[in-house]
């Protein structure tokens, strides 16, 4: 799992995992991969026998605190709330406006020229400018936060790290809680609408939050907001364009679109990897994991097993066994946002963001297509998407910033340059 041959298409060998080594064990980093939706869920799941104590190690260090999946009990439901509260309702809705803004002020340039990678030039800074207005920062900032952020996530997904990769990611954490700490103490002395005002206003058990505890899940948020949404969007086109009757389909119905987003996020989710450590000597099919021992719950692998789902390395937005309305909540059929306890926090968010993005860019992009000469290529473990997704469509031509295309809602206010919502300060 740690070859070549399996990082280029890790989707090849999902089916022998399954078939041969449903509880694969990787002796280069001393940890097991288990394969089968079954065994997936119930390591999800069952939270006695498989805890989440290996983030203090592959997560705290970067994330400057403890972050929701390492809590239980109350401490997790009350906090967990307090983020859920940041991305549904009224906060859900603001940002989907912001969402719109921040597409149409990225895509402006691109349009009338009839190309744009859709990872590059869009899907990256597009998913840290929302994490930025869901928390609440200035969007000025987004490439050196963004900077920071990869150094983050880097030292979280990674399987193995150089001396020299660690201090870089240990590095970025130190700078960009340094960059927190002043906002922090700002929002506390006078808080806003936004989601580090809540954390900042918040208590647990009668106490407010430590600025430890506060910048965790500031980091623990835009991770998991920033991580997977570029890598979905790009992935989303990716299978429409390879399957230019489903996109057809979607572009006459855009019901559809929510079942094409469940769809990619089984076939191809951008968060391959959950790790798990086994509390106690574990049997997982057949195979006996040891107490304290790594456990990797492989989500592609589980994502396309036959047991659960019919021609699961088939790409179909009609598939009986997905279920749309389903696929963003905690009775999901596919494990893209993980199960159980600590599901991910933002999935409905996630369907808000990319559903917004993706209707926008379908009528905007007519006769989508590859661009000549591109070779499609993904890369990562952890976390996998395409490295780039350069695309051609048909120029929108028109004014400069393109806005006789654009809805009303994606249009900067005049004069400002930007949309109707703004960070606060």
């Amino acid at each position: 799992m740690l070859s070549d041959e399996f990082a280029a298409a890790p989707h090849h060998f999902y089916a022998q995992l399954r078939e041969r080594a449903p509880v694969h064990y990787e002796p280069a980093i001393d940890s097991w991969f288990v394969s089968r939706h079954e065994d997936v869920k119930r390591v999800l799941t069952d939270h006695d026998a498989f805890t989440t104590e290996m983030f203090q190690v592959r997560a705290e260090p970067v994330m400057r605190g403890r972050v929701l999946a390492q809590m239980t009990g109350a401490e997790h439901t009350a906090k967990r709330k307090i983020v859920v509260r940041g991305f549904t309702g009224a906060a859900l809705q603001a940002q989907v406006r912001a969402i719109r803004t921040n597409a149409a002020e990225l895509l402006a340039p691109f349009l009338p020229r009839g190309r744009m990678d859709l990872v590059g030039d869009f899907g990256r800074p597009f998913a840290v400018h929302v994490a930025l207005d869901a928390l609440g920062l200035d969007r000025a900032d987004w490439q050196q936060v963004a900077e920071w952020h990869s150094g983050v996530a880097e030292f979280v997904t990674s399987l193995s790290l150089t001396p020299e990769r660690r201090r870089h990611c240990l590095d970025c954490a130190e700078q960009l809680e340094a960059y927190l700490a002043p906002v922090i103490e700002r929002r506390r002395r006078d808080p806003g609408e936004d989601l580090i005002s809540e954390l900042c206003t918040a208590e647990f058990d009668g106490v407010a939050m430590s600025d430890r505890d506060v910048t965790a899940l500031i980091l623990n948020v835009l991770i998991a907001a920033a991580e997977p949404a570029d890598k979905t969007l790009a992935l989303l086109f990716r299978h429409l364009i390879d399957h230019p009757e489903q996109l057809a389909q979607v572009r006459r119905d855009p019901d559809l679109l929510g079942a094409a987003i469940a769809e990619t996020l089984r076939f191809t989710p951008p968060v391959q990897l959950i790790p798990r450590q086994a509390e106690e000597d574990t049997v997982l099919a057949g195979t006996t994991v040891p107490a304290g021992a790594a456990v990797f719950c492989m989500i592609g692998a589980a994502n396309r097993d036959p047991e659960a789902f019919t021609a699961p390395d088939t790409f179909d937005i009609h598939r009986a066994d997905l279920g749309t309305a389903r696929s963003f909540t905690a009775a999901a059929q596919h494990l893209a946002f993980g199960t159980g306890l600590h599901q991910c926090v933002g999935a409905a968010f996630a369907r808000a963001e990319i559903e917004t993005v993706a209707a926008m860019l379908l009528p905007l992009l007519d006769e989508v297509r590859y661009s000549p000469g591109f070779r499609y290529r993904e890369t990562g473990l952890y976390t996998r998407g395409p490295v780039a997704l350069s695309l051609d469509f048909t120029p929108v031509h028109g004014t400069g910033t393109c806005r006789d295309r654009l809805p009303s809602c994606m249009t900067p206010a005049a004069g400002t340059g930007r949309g109707p919502y703004s960070p606060a300060p």
